[in-house]
């Protein structure tokens, strides 16, 4: 099992670490008129063959989903553009490799990123630094099913965080727990158009409102981009709905 490096490492080392155990390239990552550069497994097809090849017979293949970048995340990366940084602070949940935390941060908020898998948080940590970003980036472990941090925050960002629907109550109640009680404050989270969470939005009904808007966007290469349909809601408790 990996271990999460400690947070004082320099870009060097931690870039060692990385190599130690992938293959693996920096991809720059364009959004509005920001660009970032994220650290990527070279060759996901060729690692996940491998995993298969090295797994002992009757062991569960893990897929590396951390390692991916999420469309959905560049969805919310262009929605916090359009929102004021100013003495704000965000967290990003299940956040891979912190696409949205990261581009938050370039806007200039105050951001904590966090995942449950040491290397999501190793990556986080290089492409942090490798942009500049460190400043104003926390990266932190947390499980949102069983987890709580210390403090609350403006905005809580998820993309593709409800596709577990055993954990759904769970995340409901992180993020009462860490939404500040403020009039401003409100949830962003992102998913494909065709993953369906009613059980999710059920839960929340009752004491959070929410807007929802679907989006229209295309990914893949240049020259072959594919259409891609996701829907982004903003949620905010009921008591502040109006604000």
């Amino acid at each position: 099992m990996t271990t999460t490096p400690p947070s004082d490492a320099s870009l060097d080392d931690l870039l060692a670490l990385a190599r130690s155990r992938y293959s693996v390239r920096f991809e720059p990552v364009t959004v509005g008129g920001t660009t970032l550069e994220f650290l990527q497994i070279d060759d996901m097809d060729a690692y996940i063959e491998q995993l298969a090849r090295d797994l002992p017979e009757g062991m569960p293949l893990e897929l590396p989903f951390w390692a991916k970048i999420w469309r959905t995340a560049f969805l919310v990366s262009y929605f916090v553009q359009r929102l004021e940084p100013a003495g704000k602070s965000m967290l990003e949940i299940g956040a891979g490799v912190g696409v949205a935390g990261l581009f938050a941060a370039a806007r200039g908020f105050s951001v904590t990123i966090t995942d449950i898998h040491p290397d999501a948080l190793l990556f986080t940590r290089i492409a942090a630094l490798r942009n500049g970003l460190a400043e104003r980036v926390t990266v932190r472990r947390a499980d949102f099913s069983a987890d709580r941090l210390d403090e609350r925050y403006d905005y809580i960002l998820g993309s593709e965080v409800l596709y577990l629907e055993d954990h759904y109550r769970a995340l409901v109640k992180f993020l009462a727990a860490h939404l500040k009680d403020d009039p401003a404050a409100e949830i962003i989270l992102a998913k494909e158009y065709s993953r369906k969470a009613k059980k999710f939005f059920k839960l929340i009904e009752g004491d959070y409102a929410f807007k929802s808007l679907d989006m229209g966007f295309k990914g893949g290469d240049e020259g072959n981009a594919e259409k891609h349909l996701a829907t982004i809601y903003r949620i905010k408790p009921r008591r502040h709905a109006q604000a």
